[in-house]
Parts: structure tokens; sequence; C-alpha cells
């Protein structure tokens, strides 16, 4: 005899969506029906809207705004659903969602059909980002746009996530999962382990750019896409520089001020509601660009480097922070959850293009470090401290935002274990001046 229970029928609609036969989850459907390995991972529809939701949206978008609603769910570890999820059929391919076939569209009507679940395409969630495809893309105006959707969810939110160290990038882990006692390790690789040693790990990659940079005291740093302060204030204290930090978000640049002041470093840093394209005040000694250059876009990366190049002294050097596309030739899809939730206008570019970017500008490149598996622990922290404080962090900003979060985190993380994504640091220099050194001696 068939097995007709909703979940079993859901079961047909996701392995479409999928493009699998076998789904590796266990579905668990609004009335209590359950499909699937009985040891695989749980994903549970709450209601038909889910249903609907992928309906008319068949493919990641569509899952994605079912989950961010709370339309469906993950009870369990979201790292295991996800990770199943993702191995599955054509999410297991980068790129661009693969239409369904007249076939597959009449079947999961069908199965709607009989579900009950047909009718008109749900309002996608409030968090869903509203700037896409308004004005030329990467204006200054769209740019500040996208900027502000992502960053001005509220300070305590991201300290909420982040740690004290208010550190927006990858953190610079030990040599080895349980090799390191310094503070820097990821300890034996669990969640808590990983948490008690972020605030460490992040000072540490702090470290690590001012010592690539060659700071010295007295010099002037361009810090591009601030943050929150962390790297001027670490580069000033420590390293006696003088900083112009540069961000789009109000709300960063508030708090980075604040900062600045608490310690007693207000002559030394100045944080400016600023685009790079129109900082005039050059040149600088060093420039650091720390996860920033993902929101240029790849038909402005020459300008950027153009402009950075002419705003940094000859034998001057600039840090270049960026993730990276690793999947070859094919490209993200515009349509999937990061782009419409997470980062709008956001595009990531090849290491090689990159590369080829910065050379094309007349920068020297002195030295490639790849930083992937460090960011997948980074993530799998912020993961962890976004859990264990999430009623406080649904009640900073909503539970659409929360769910964002910890979707985009986990997903994240495991796009950078699976090596779809990677992140550099590529050092330059621009020609003139001191030699740089002969050795990375310097530091490593």
């Amino acid at each position: 005899m068939t097995n007709t229970t909703a979940a079993s029928r859901l079961a047909t609609a996701l392995g479409i969506v999928l493009g699998t036969a076998e789904i590796p989850l266990r579905l668990r459907a609004w009335d209590g029906s359950e499909a699937g390995p009985a040891d695989a991972p749980v994903l549970e529809f709450r209601n038909r809207r889910a249903l609907r939701r992928i309906l008319w949206s068949p493919g990641q978008l569509g899952l994605s705004r079912a989950y961010v609603s709370g339309d469906i769910d993950s009870p369990g570890d979201i790292f295991a659903a996800f990770t199943a999820l993702s191995s599955a059929g054509k999410f297991a391919e980068p790129g661009p969602f693969k239409p369904l076939t007249p076939a597959e569209v009449w079947t999961l009507l069908t199965t709607a059909v009989r579900l009950g679940a047909l009718g008109p395409n749900p309002a996608p969630p409030p968090e869903e980002a509203r700037v896409q495809r308004t004005g030329r893309m990467h204006s200054k105006r769209r740019d500040a746009a996208a900027i502000s959707h992502h960053y001005d969810v509220g300070n305590d939110f991201y300290s909420l996530v982040l740690g004290p160290s208010l550190v927006y990038s990858c953190a610079v882990w030990g040599s080895s999962l349980g090799s390191d006692s310094s503070g820097t390790g990821a300890g034996d690789g669990s969640p808590d382990s990983l948490v008690s040693g972020l605030d460490s790990a992040q000072e540490a990659k702090l470290d690590l750019v001012c010592r690539k940079l060659g700071l010295q005291p007295g010099m002037r740093v361009l810090d591009v896409g601030c943050g929150w302060g962390s790297f001027a204030l670490h580069a000033a204290e420590r390293y006696g520089v003088s900083v112009v930090g540069v961000t789009l978000s109000t709300e960063q640049a508030m708090l980075a001020r604040k900062r600045a002041a608490d310690a007693g470093l207000t002559e030394k840093i100045d944080i400016r509601v600023q685009d790079y394209r129109d900082v005039n005040d050059g040149p600088f000694d060093a420039i650091s660009s720390i996860g920033m250059s993902e929101h240029v876009g790849r038909e402005q990366t020459p300008h950027y480097v153009s402009r950075l190049y002419s705003l940094l002294r000859p034998g001057g050097r600039l840090l270049n922070h960026a993730i990276s596309w690793n999947a070859g030739p094919t490209s993200p899809d515009p349509d999937s959850f990061i782009p419409r939730y997470v980062f709008p206008d956001g595009e990531m570019i090849s290491l090689g293009e990159m590369v080829s970017a910065l050379e094309a500008g007349g920068l020297e490149i002195l030295d490639v470090d790849a930083l992937r598996r460090h960011y997948a622990l980074t993530l799998r922290a912020w993961v962890r401290r976004l859990e264990a404080n999430w009623d406080e962090a649904v009640k900073l900003t909503s539970m659409g935002r929360a769910r964002v979060w910890r979707l985009y985190m986990a997903s994240s993380a495991l796009g950078f274990e699976a090596g779809i994504t990677g992140v550099n640091q590529v050092l330059v220099q621009r020609p003139g001046g001191a030699e740089p050194p002969l050795r990375r001696s310097d530091w490593i």
C-alpha cells in the first residue's frame, strides 16, 4: 500500500526540489507524521505555508524564506541538518539553482494540491533585503543602503554574537586543534572551546595584520571598512600609529568613536562615515582592508585597486583580506539566501582575479595567506554564541533576524569547510621607497 501521509508527500516534493529520489533528512509534517531515514537529521514543516513558499520559489530561496519565517525548522543540530541538505542533489552543485522541468513542476503542483497547500505567494519575511535592483549597481547610494541593511542591525546584537573583540572577520587560530595552549588555539574543536578561544584568536589576527603591514610608531594608516574600530584600536594602542577608519554604517561609526574615546585614543583614531572613494587626504603609510572588498563587486575591483594605490605612499603596504569564490567558473546565485538576506550586492571573486587586479593596478605581491579553515572555526564559534544567547538575540532584533544569522553563519561555515569559499590575506606594496623584507619571518 502506498504511504500517503503528509510527511511522505512532503518527502516527494522536497525530493523534486533537491533533484534526488532519496532525501537525506527525516521530515516531520504539521500533523506529526514523519518520513525519511530514521537516523537522519530532522527538518520540521510546521504548516502548509512552508510548502507553498517552496512551490513559488523552488530552490534555496524558497527554503530560506520558509526557515526565516519559522515555517520550517531544524530542531536539532543545525550543522547536521544543513550538511545533509547541502550534500543532496542540486544543492551539492555550486552556482545558480537549476530550474525544474515541466514534469517536475506538474508533480510538485499535484503534491501541493493533495496537501491543501495551494494558494497565493506568501509575502517574503520582512528581513529580506529591499535594496536589490534599486539604482545603479555599486553606486555610492546603493552601496550605502546595502551596508546599512547588513550592519545597522544593532551594536548590542553584534556584541552578543561576535563577543568583546567585536571583530567581524575570521580569527587566526593555533596550528592545529588541541595543540595550542596559548589562548589562540581552537582547543579540541568543540563549540565551547572555540568560544573560549575566540577573543584571543581575533587578537592574533589583528596583530598579524599589523606585522604584515610593517607598522611603526608615527605611521599614518587607512582602515577601509573599519567596522567597530577593533583594528584601529589595536594598531594605535600597540603600534603607536594614527588611523583613519572609514565605514558606511552610522551605527558602527558611533560605537567605534566611543571605543576610541574610552581608550583615550581620540587623537590617534579618526572614524568617519565615508565611502572609501571619497577619501582624499592621503598619502597613507599603510592600508588595511579587512572583509570589505566583497562589497566592491567584480566590475568595480580595478577602480578599488586604483583608488587605494593612489592613497598609498611609495613603498607603503596594503593588506586585502577577502572571501573568495573557490568553485571554479560558476558564480554564486544572486537570488540565493545570502544576497537576499545578508549581503545585498555582495560579490565574491576568485583569489586569482583579486591577485591579477592588484598586479594590474601596479602593486607588487609580497605574500598570500589562505585562511579558509580559520573562518570555518570562527563561524562555528559565532553560531555557538548566538545559540547560547538566543532569547536575548531575539529581543535585540527579531526572531526572523536571529534565524537569518543562524542560517547564514552555519551555512557559511559549511561552505568554507567544503572549499566552495575561501578567505585570503593578500599583502602588496606600492613600488618605490624601502624594499620589502627578504623573508616572511618579519610577520610569521
